[in-house]
């Protein structure tokens, strides 16, 4: 589990494989000190298992259905990558609940300037779309956000100075992939209503 909160941006150092998987070789030094083989690792909103560690150096796998639901297998060395460690007992939960579980791949309508923010406007995959509510939760490339306005076809976020500077999202532009996760809260409303009737 995860909250959305991004303790730093990793730089891809490598890809290998293509279709059938690929290997990420991610330097992130503030989260390999305390990684160890086997935990997970959110990498731009996508749980991921440390296969090898190296120094400040993550190496993770995925597989055909990570690349077919998410925007990884785009990745290319020398993108940056958001990155956050799984929760631990005692942390704080400063964002909202996060599995890391892509609900689908929004792409980025507009990005205009909002006082010394931005506004981000993201078109959204029905299956998204239909969770998301104004001043609601959901994870833009592994990032916790508010949901500041709906339209038929996406969704509005704002995006502080801090979030522009401590994560990727301050070099969005429009026709960029991002990966979308909505608050797994709404799909229990839905599916409990949804037996409720039935």
């Amino acid at each position: 589990m995860f909250t959305g909160i991004v303790r730093e941006r990793g730089a891809v150092v490598a890809v290998h494989g293509g279709e059938d998987g690929i290997r990420l070789e991610v330097e992130a030094p503030a989260c390999a000190a305390g990684a160890a083989v086997g935990d997970s690792i959110a990498l731009d909103g996508v749980c991921l298992t440390v296969v090898e560690r190296d120094g400040g150096r993550l190496a993770f796998e995925a597989v055909p259905e990570t690349l077919r639901r998410t925007a990884l297998g785009r990745l290319e060395a020398g993108d940056e990558v958001n990155v956050e460690p799984a929760l631990r007992a005692g942390d704080p939960l400063g964002g909202h609940v996060v599995q890391g579980h892509v609900d689908g791949v929004g792409r980025v309508r507009t990005v205009e300037p909002e006082g010394e923010g931005r506004r981000v406007w993201v078109d959204a995959p029905d299956a998204v779309l239909r969770y998301c509510v104004e001043k609601g939760s959901i994870a833009l490339a592994g990032v916790s956000l508010t949901v500041a306005a709906v339209d038929a076809d996406g969704f509005a976020v704002a995006l502080v100075p801090h979030t522009l500077a401590a994560t990727t999202l301050g070099a969005l532009a429009p026709g960029d992939e991002v990966n979308l996760e909505v608050d797994v809260l709404a799909k229990y409303v839905e599916r409990l209503l949804a037996r409720a009737r039935g």
